[in-house]
């Protein structure tokens, strides 16, 4: 497909500061990369601290009160007294507390951080219950060193729980700030209307809002060239091409706004057709 998009003449110097991506960047369907931090080694170190602290006494009750109960009754049942307490207070409490609390424990209330599934989302009864049946050998059985050392050569910090259940903890105050969505530029609002735009790379698309976030602050000569190199890129995913003479950033952001605007409209779509389905039943 031949450029539509006016820009200066000359190559286009190279994207990879728009287009990288990092393991600790997570996309959405429109293609915006979420940074959720992961927390830092002291702060989980201190966490678990306090978890093991909260675990310890918790467990002391419970073996104290499983001991008075079960003891004038018989052998047999003074061990499945004690045996259960265990498992309640070193997998049944973290697991509950966890799930319940969607991946925060006490120590993790304390230092502000929280348990995420590896794609950013909420855990699960699974996934606490994985974490603590785990934490039972690697924190309590082997004196949490397999944990330090595993959390000190991971880059998230993950110990042998998180890598089999899928999780990892993350820094659960740190706010985070979405871009303002970017509208279809009003002279172009009639060629996007009938314009064939398909689905861009997540790369690509990934690239094109990261520089409509940061072009304001970008030097004009710096910003038409790169906005040029993207449009390049775009111009083979939209169908017919914008008016000639349509600038490079204008011609992004209606293939950006476009996107979103046709993907809402299909998803409220979808959601009505569901209802009228669940309604039907």
């Amino acid at each position: 497909m031949a450029a539509s998009v006016s820009g200066p003449s000359g190559g286009p110097p190279g994207l990879s500061g728009y287009a990288s991506l990092t393991d600790d960047d997570l996309v959405t369907g429109e293609a915006v990369a979420l940074d959720l931090p992961a927390a830092n080694f002291g702060h989980r170190v201190v966490s678990g601290v306090i978890d093991v602290v909260v675990t310890m006494v918790l467990l002391i009750v419970v073996l104290w009160v499983a001991l008075t109960i079960t003891l004038p009754v018989d052998e047999a049942v003074l061990r499945i007294g004690l045996i259960g307490g265990l498992v309640a207070a070193l997998v049944g409490f973290p697991t509950t507390l966890e799930t319940l609390t969607r991946g925060r424990s006490l120590g993790k209330l304390a230092m502000g951080l929280r348990v995420v599934r590896d794609d950013g989302g909420p855990i699960s009864f699974q996934h606490a219950f994985v974490r603590a049946l785990l934490g039972v050998v690697e924190i309590y059985g082997l004196s949490g060193s397999i944990a330090v050392l595993s959390s000190m050569l991971n880059t998230r910090g993950k110990r042998l729980g998180d890598f089999v259940a899928g999780t990892y903890v993350v820094r659960d105050r740190v706010s985070l700030q979405l871009t303002r969505p970017v509208d279809v530029p009003f002279p172009l609002r009639g060629w996007a209307q009938t314009a064939d735009v398909a689905a861009l790379p997540t790369g690509l698309a990934l690239a094109v809002r990261q520089f409509l976030a940061r072009a304001h602050a970008v030097d004009p000569e710096a910003r038409w060239r790169q906005a040029s190199a993207l449009a390049a890129q775009v111009q083979g995913y939209v169908a017919p091409p914008p008016p000639a003479g349509t600038p490079p950033d204008a011609f992004l952001a209606a293939v950006v706004g476009t996107r979103r605007d046709r993907d809402a409209r299909r998803l409220q779509r979808e959601a009505v057709l569901r209802h009228r389905l669940a309604t039907r039943r």
